[in-house]
């Protein structure tokens, strides 16, 4: 049976990168498993017994404060992997993972992934590097907290969900993003409301579609271009596999990345 589009692997940017040696011996390791909205992949303090690559899922990592507050500090798409700790060695993490946006992901055993780190070949450096893009992403993150307003938060946080998604109809509520955000509903509701007088989004109950990506571009701050320019520097000379049916993930990154070195 063919692999459906959303559940090919090569959909997931790090999967695709891989030298043809390296996927085939990779390949009977991953498993594909389907995550529904809301599932926890791991709490704060747990040790992760197994990493994600997400293909059509997206996840949100939060940190989680003593009263039960949080706020998003990144968010893995099929631009990257969940649970970087078991390969850097860190174990358990402080922060927790939750499925923002149901779809399927390929799974990874944590013993067999550290093997394969191990091996000091390709496979590390390209992780590495996207260790450090998701550091550029967080560091971003809390600046942009501090520094900027709701709406142009708001812009970013939207821009980079849609660069993870195949649809620019967003299955999210209000309440949620400002949980993502970490701030008051009622400043996300205001938020969205002078997108949608602008003609940049729609918003109705549970759903956020994007109407004009440029006009979104251009209400964002600097954060968005700033990340995406990190991970493509990062992850430019990590050839993707031509043999293989990447379908339109590849050629959509890569246009979605031209236009931010045209704009920035």
């Amino acid at each position: 049976m063919a692999v459906t589009s959303c559940c090919n692997p090569n959909r997931n940017h790090l999967l695709a990168a891989l030298p043809e040696v390296d996927f085939a011996r990779m390949q009977p390791m991953l498993e594909l498993v389907e995550l529904p909205l809301g599932e926890m992949l791991y709490e704060p303090g747990q040790h992760m017994h197994f990493a994600y690559f997400p293909t059509s899922a997206i996840i949100s990592l939060h940190y989680v404060t003593e009263s039960g507050a949080s706020a998003e500090t990144a968010g893995v798409g099929n631009d990257g992997v969940v649970g970087v700790t078991i390969f850097m060695g860190g174990g358990a993490t402080s922060s927790s993972a939750v499925v923002q946006t149901a779809g399927s992901a390929y799974r990874i055993d944590g013993r067999l992934l550290k093997q394969e780190f191990n091996r000091a070949g390709f496979l590390q450096s390209l992780l590495l590097r996207y260790v450090q893009a998701l550091m550029t992403q967080m560091s971003q993150s809390a600046a942009c907290n501090r520094h900027h307003s709701v709406e142009q938060r708001l812009c970013r946080w939207l821009l980079l969900t849609l660069d993870r998604s195949d649809s620019s109809d967003l299955v999210i509520t209000q309440e949620l993003v400002a949980s993502m955000l970490g701030v008051r509903r009622e400043g996300i509701t205001e938020a969205a409301g002078n997108l949608q007088r602008a003609g940049i989004i729609q918003s109705r109950r549970g759903h956020i579609s994007v109407l004009q990506r440029q006009g979104l571009e251009e209400a964002a701050c600097e954060c968005y271009g700033v990340v995406k320019k990190e991970m493509t520097r990062l992850m430019d000379d990590a050839l993707m596999r031509q043999d293989k049916q990447i379908g339109h993930a590849s050629a959509d990154y890569q246009a979605s990345n031209k236009r931010i070195h045209r704009a920035h």
